[in-house]
C-alpha cells in the first residue's frame, strides 16, 4: 500500500488534531487543586485516571454530550482519589473542549492533505464542541460524524460502521479510505477490525505513561506510523514527488 492510494482520510480530532491532553490537564487542575496539600495529586496521575473514567461514562451514557460525560469523567476521577468534585466544578470542566488548543502542525497539515484527499472527522465530541475545534482547524471537512450522530461512542464498533455506512454519499469506495488517529483504544483496534487500514499519530512517543488514553486490551497493529501530522503530510507530499 502507498498513502497516495486512498481517496479520503478520517480523522479522530481529540488527541490527534486538537491536544486534548493539554486542554484536559489546564481542566484537570481545579480538581489537583481540591487535593490536601499533604497528600497532592499530580494532574499527570488525575489524567490517567481520568483515561478509564471517561471510557466508562461512555460505556454507561453512550447518548449523553460529550460536555456530560467528561462532567461525568471528572467527578469519578476525584471520587477514586477521595476527592468531592462539586457538581459546578464537573460542569465547568465538560465546558472546557472549545478552550483546547490545536496542535501546532494541525491546521498546515490540513490544508496540505485536503488538496489530495476529502477529509472526514469521526469524533467521541457533540457538534456544538467540535464546531468551535474545527474553527481551529481552518479546513472544511467533507463529512463530520459526532457521536452525538452516531449514539455511541469508540471504540463502539457501531461508529466505524456508521462511517463505513455514509462514505458512499460522498462517492468514497471503502477500500479507499484511510483512517488517521491518535488513540490505539478508541481509534485503532476497531478500525482494523472493521478491516480499515490506518495511520498512527503517535503525539505522545516517548512520553512515559498512557496520559488520557486508555491502554487496549488488544494488539494492535497501525500500517503507518508518524510523529506528527506534519511528518505524515510530508510523507505524502514525498510520495507525490
Amino acid at each position: 500500500m502507498r498513502l497516495t492510494d486512498f481517496a479520503a482520510l478520517s480523522f479522530d480530532c481529540y488527541g490527534t488534531l486538537i491536544d486534548w491532553e493539554t486542554g484536559l490537564r489546564t481542566a484537570l487542575q481545579s480538581i489537583a487543586d481540591l487535593t490536601p496539600t499533604d497528600s497532592p495529586v499530580t494532574v499527570d496521575t488525575l489524567l490517567e485516571t481520568y483515561a478509564d473514567a471517561e471510557s466508562t461514562a461512555e460505556r454507561a451514557f453512550p447518548t449523553a454530550p460529550y460536555p456530560e460525560i467528561i462532567a461525568h469523567a471528572a467527578i469519578a476521577t476525584g471520587t477514586a482519589h477521595g476527592i468531592i468534585v462539586p457538581e459546578a466544578v464537573a460542569a465547568q470542566i465538560g465546558a472546557s473542549v472549545p478552550e483546547w488548543p490545536a496542535f501546532p502542525d494541525s491546521a498546515e497539515a490540513l490544508a496540505r492533505l485536503t488538496q489530495r484527499f476529502k477529509l472526514i472527522i469521526l469524533s467521541n465530541v457533540d457538534r456544538t464542541s467540535f464546531a468551535a475545534s474545527n474553527a481551529k482547524l481552518g479546513v472544511t471537512f467533507d463529512a463530520i460524524y459526532t457521536a452525538e450522530d452516531i449514539g455511541s461512542y469508540k471504540p463502539d464498533p457501531r461508529n466505524f460502521a456508521y462511517l463505513l455506512d455514509h462514505i458512499a454519499e460522498l462517492d468514497i469506495p471503502s477500500d479507499r479510505l484511510l483512517h488517521v488517529a491518535q488513540s490505539l483504544f478508541h481509534d485503532h483496534v476497531p478500525a482494523k477490525a472493521t478491516g480499515l487500514p490506518t495511520i498512527w499519530i503517535d503525539r505522545r512517543g516517548t512520553q512515559e505513561g498512557h496520559g488520557a488514553t486508555p491502554i487496549p486490551t488488544t494488539s494492535v497493529q497501525p500500517d503507518w506510523t508518524f510523529p506528527s501530522m506534519a511528518a505524515f503530510a510530508e510523507a505524502v507530499e514525498a510520495e507525490l514527488g
